[in-house]
């Protein structure tokens, strides 16, 4: 793996669940230690947007030609405006990884869907529409990847991690975003 790959790592910002939409913020980077470039787009919180926006925002950048990965906190941003990391691919050709540091509950996550959406068989299955699946490096963090074998994204996690078990992109785009929001970057991704 090159150690040049050109990275896209997204986040949301913090929100207040009475709030009805959140900007998601993305940064390009050169494997995990060059900042190349910042993105930011809005979408619904709760909604079911945040696909077709990370589209939007991939196909929109001047770095497009350059980019080679895709890696999101997570498979919803905004509450649970699901992303479909396969729809991403097939649509931009690029590669997608979702990575989270703790190991999501599925039957808690269901149950939520359950209450709070009517549709939310479809959000259902698009979270299960690939496993996740636990990746070691130096510390455990979990995937669901899509355009990539498992050895690739174990190699381009390790490539792009210079501390702990979060990517560098997705770190500074978690910074970034909650700096621009609360004033001054906290908390942990």
């Amino acid at each position: 793996m090159k150690k040049e790959i050109r990275i896209l790592g997204i986040d949301d910002m913090p929100f207040s669940f009475g709030d009805e939409k959140v900007d998601i913020v993305g940064v390009v980077m050169t494997g995990g230690t060059y900042l190349e470039g910042e993105l930011k787009t809005t979408i619904d919180v709760d909604g079911t947007d945040a696909t077709q926006k990370i589209i939007e925002m991939v196909e929109k950048t001047k770095h497009r030609k350059q980019l080679k990965i895709i890696m999101i906190d997570g498979i919803a941003l905004g509450g649970f405006n699901v992303v479909d990391g396969y729809e991403i691919y097939e649509k931009t050709g690029l590669p997608v990884i979702t990575i989270t540091r703790n190991k999501p509950d599925m039957k808690k996550i269901k149950e939520a869907l359950k209450k709070h959406f009517d549709d939310w068989q479809e959000r259902w299955k698009i979270i299960n529409r690939k496993e996740t699946e636990e990746i070691k490096l130096r510390y455990p963090a979990y995937v669901k990847y899509f355009g990539l074998s498992k050895e690739d994204v174990e190699d381009i996690v390790k490539l792009s991690t210079i501390r702990g078990a979060i990517p560098e992109p997705i770190r500074v785009a978690h910074l970034i975003a909650t700096g621009i929001k609360k004033g001054e970057s906290r908390g942990r991704c």
